[in-house]
């Protein structure tokens, strides 16, 4: 089901969104969350590719052409390393095994890093249709996120396309401004999990008893998506007005870390407000929790909370 959403998606334009600091940067995000809020594997595989497409229009990399499906593969591993040579006809070949690597065996380009010959990081645009690329078998154990075929990929001299100068994906104001374009969608996710709570909840009026624990939770949820919400729509006012601002990074943070707890509230008080029946009868619901579950440990938790707290105290 997922990589068919996702190609309906794409074919009927719903990813051509609008770039970050375009004027237009909440509309971009307001259009993830509702994607993830639909279906959280379908919305994370989205977000990367809006991402991609990003991330070229701002480093000046090539074209992409219309109906393909990019990822972005940028997690660094210390047991998977990619490196970049050039050959004699003067193409960058990259040669190792990428870690994390979500729509392996969906996407048909993806954007990978690569360590350059000074061991920076290069960025490299790759067209994932080359034999030299080969998706690893399948490791994911989790019922989470499975369907994102997230799996390791080796590179055996495959061609890319420098994307960027060197380090330059990293530095650029726009790696932050995709950080929350993936809060955005676990904002989504959110919500999508908390629904049933608040339909749970509207059903007293129709003659039912009232519960007031259902209601304490779903206060609790909605003041916390509410918070949410509101750090997304302050976000991006200021990309839109500083789309190149050297506050990113701690804006960035923020949200992330208000959205994060808000995924907390929704998955734990939404199941300690309805009991096992959703997690075990619904299985649209449960697949949701499980995926936004898995989807959501991207943040580093207390690493990141360390990270905000030096940024806030400068």
């Amino acid at each position: 089901m997922t990589v068919a959403l996702v190609r309906r998606w794409l074919d009927a334009g719903e990813l051509d969104l609008p770039a970050p600091g375009s004027g237009r940067t909440g509309t971009r995000w307001w259009k993830l969350a509702a994607l993830t809020e639909n279906d959280v594997v379908a919305g994370r595989l989205a977000e990367a590719h809006a991402d991609a497409l990003a991330i070229l229009a701002e480093l000046g990399g090539p074209s992409p052409e219309t109906g393909r499906l990019w990822g972005v593969w940028a997690a660094e591993a210390p047991h998977a390393v990619v490196t970049a040579r050039d050959d004699a006809d003067g193409r960058v070949r990259l040669d190792g095994t990428k870690a994390w690597c979500s729509g392996a065996g969906i996407c048909t380009d993806a954007l990978i890093t690569a360590r350059c010959g000074d061991n920076g990081r290069g960025l490299y645009a790759v067209d994932l249709g080359q034999s030299e690329v080969e998706p690893l078998p399948d490791e994911w154990n989790n019922v989470g996120m499975h369907e994102s075929d997230t799996r390791s990929v080796r590179l055996n001299g495959a061609v890319g396309v420098p994307v960027g100068r060197p380090g330059e994906y990293l530095s650029r104001p726009g790696f932050w401004h995709g950080a929350i374009g993936v809060a955005a969608c676990w904002l989504g996710g959110a919500r999508g999990v908390a629904a049933p709570l608040y339909r749970a909840v509207a059903t007293e009026h129709d003659g039912k008893a009232p519960d007031e624990h259902a209601r304490a939770h779903l206060g609790a949820v909605d003041a916390a998506l509410a918070a949410a919400e509101a750090m997304l729509v302050s976000a991006a006012r200021y990309v839109d007005a500083e789309p190149h601002g050297d506050r990113a990074e701690l804006i960035a943070r923020r949200v992330r870390a208000v959205v994060e707890s808000a995924v907390d509230e929704a998955i734990v008080r939404t199941g300690r407000a309805l009991g096992p029946g959703p997690l075990v009868l619904d299985a649209r619901h449960a697949k949701r929790v499980a995926d936004l579950t898995v989807y959501v440990r991207q943040s580093h938790a207390e690493r990141d909370l360390a990270a905000l707290g030096k940024l806030a105290a400068k």
